[in-house]
Formats: C-alpha cells, structure tokens, sequence
C-alpha cells in the first residue's frame, strides 16, 4: 500500500475538495455549503458524513486501496446524505430514508454505500455467450468467425428482445483500464467500439492517480449488468490481443523500438471496428435492428448532467498503421485469453 506522507495526504484532501466543488455545483446546485474533508484511521466503513461537526470522512485505508472512481461514488453518496440533512431537513429519517433515496435515485448515485456497484454476472445469457466465445477458440477459421458471429447475434437478439418486453432494467457502471495523462486514439477508437457495437453508454472521466499524485482520465461505461460484463470483457481482450499483435509485428519486420506503436495500435482498432460493421450489416439484413434504449439514456443523463463532446485528429496514417488496420481485420472474438487483464466477470477464462 501507498505509504501517506503528510504532503500526500494533504494533496488527496485537496483533491476530495475539489471534486467535492465540481460534484456541489454539477449535482446540487451549489446547494451545499464545504464541509470539512477528512482521511480517517476507523475502520468499519468507507465514508461518512456527520451532521453534528459537519464532517465528511472517507476511510484512509479505502481511498489508497481503491481506484479513483470508486472513492469518487463514495463521496456522491455522502453527499447524497449532506443534502438529505442540510438542504431536505430530513433529519428525523433512517440514514437511508426516504429523503436519501430519493436524492440518490434523482441523481444517479449509488445508494448501496459500496463504490461501483459490482455484479456477479451470472445471468444465463452472459453464460451462453461465453460458450460461444469458447468454440470461437478453434483453429479452424470459418467454424471460429461463425462462433463469434453467433455470440454478437445472440447478444443483439437478447438486447432487442429485452426492449420489446419492456420489463424493468437494472443499469450500473464500471470504469474500465488504469487513468492515464493522455487518451490515445486506439483508446478512442476501443470506446467507440463499446458504444456502438456493445450496448452501453461510454465516457471519459477525470480520475486522480493517488499513488504518484497526477491527474489524468478514464473510461467509464454504463449498461444493463450483462451488458456492463460483455463491454467490460472486450475491452480487456482487444486491449491485450492489440498488444500481441505489436509484438508479433515488431518481430515479423525486425522493428527494435516502440516509434509507431500508438499508430499500430490505433490501426488495430479501426481494422476491428471495420470487421463489427461488417458483421452489423449481416445481422440487419436478418432482421435484427438496434434502435437505442431511452432509459439506459436517462440513467446516463442522470449520471453525467453536462456532457461535453470533444473531436480529435487522428494519427497520421503511416504504413504502421495500414498493417495494424490489417490485423485488426483478422481479429476474432474469442474467449481465452492468456495473461490478460482479470476482470469481475466470468468471461475471461484460460
């Protein structure tokens, strides 16, 4: 764990303040007047807020053990519990009264006290497609793509049915990979990929990196929790296989240094995206048409109130990156993958 000099926990303190600031005036209408922020030694909880000394604590231990995001949806729900005192007066209410849910439900904000709500993924369909992802692993190359295609099939299919029963969906969040200073465009191009092809709402947000005290962004993205588990399990595979097929390049053409890799990489990215349009076109010419979800929409709405879109240009289009589009093209979906990042899901598997 992250030892905590006095310059470094001063330095978390100031940033809690200022995504407190942000939160204040984004969420609440700078309804809410700044508490006093504090790390605590007590254990037993993640955050707190005490009305009587007007103190907003978060555990210490928690804040260094945790991603930024996590500690982030911690403080949202202790000033959830801030407003429900301060500004509703619900002050004669259970913690998690009715005052509290309402704000928390009104907001987007996780009401469990728990961070990024975590999900066991263990509905039938993610499981159906891990099946399908496995048999994506033969060698044979057309048994593989229909594998795939199958497993994309079935996920559009599960989607759209869903929407047409129009029963109660559950939507959560993740955020996904490690903050960096500087988003890519293999990055963009992988976020992109997610929004359209996978069901969920995509976003890059700040993130404060505690152990080295930058700052910098992360994607976070928000679905049904099947959804989330699929999106999540993606993104790990093309980030990894992006990687290898770097690897396997540099080799094949005697390359020493690392120069075009962020161009490589986004070609990569852009030969896959090529591939799922592809594969889109198949799955409408049979019938299956995506048109949206309004309340996944709303959920995301509720969560980030003041969405800014931002173009970027991209990388010069080099030989580097022709080859790596060219590779990205031949990428299949599949479920094995060795030394790839462990995610909450069960669709990484050996």
């Amino acid at each position: 764990m992250t030892e905590v000099t006095p310059a470094l926990e001063r330095a978390i303190v100031r940033e809690l303040l200022a995504e407190w600031r942000g939160l204040n005036v984004a969420r609440f209408r700078a309804a809410l007047r700044p508490p006093v922020i504090e790390l605590s030694e007590a254990s037993g909880f993640l955050g707190r807020w005490i009305l009587r000394t007007r103190r907003l604590e978060l555990s210490r231990e928690f804040v260094l053990a945790s991603s930024w995001g996590t500690v982030i949806e911690v403080l949202k729900h202790e000033m959830a519990h801030q407003y429900a005192h301060e500004v509703l007066k619900a002050t004669d209410e259970t913690a998690h009264g009715p005052a509290f849910r309402h704000v928390c439900d009104r907001m987007g904000i996780d009401a469990a006290a728990a961070g990024i709500p975590e999900s066991a993924s263990t509905e039938k369909v993610v499981e159906r497609i891990s099946r399908l992802l496995a048999l994506a692993e033969s060698s044979n190359v057309h048994e593989a793509e229909a594998a795939a295609l199958a497993a994309q099939r079935l996920m559009l299919k599960h989607n759209i049915d869903e929407r047409h029963a129009k029963t109660e969906r559950s939507y959560g969040f993740r955020q996904l990979g490690t903050p960096n200073g500087r988003v890519g465009e293999a990055e963009r191009i992988l976020a992109m990929i997610l929004a359209k092809h996978f069901f969920v709402e995509v976003i890059w947000v700040p993130a404060y990196r505690v152990a080295d005290g930058k700052r910098g962004s992360v994607l976070e993205i928000c679905g049904t929790h099947a959804n989330l588990a699929m999106a999540e399990y993606v993104h790990a595979f093309l980030t990894h296989t992006a990687e290898q097929l770097w690897r396997d390049h540099k080799k094949k053409h005697e390359i020493t240094g690392d120069r075009d890799r962020r161009t490589f990489l986004a070609g990569v990215m852009a030969g896959f995206a090529d591939k799922l349009a592809r594969d889109g076109k198949t799955h409408r010419d049979a019938g299956l048409v995506w048109v949206g979800d309004k309340a996944l929409d709303d959920f995301f709405r509720r969560r980030h109130p003041h969405v800014r879109n931002v173009r970027h240009g991209g990388r010069a289009r080099t030989e580097a990156y022709g080859h790596g589009r060219e590779a990205g093209k031949s990428i299949v979906l599949r479920r094995g993958v060795d030394a790839a990042p462990t995610t909450r899901g069960r669709l990484l598997g050996r």
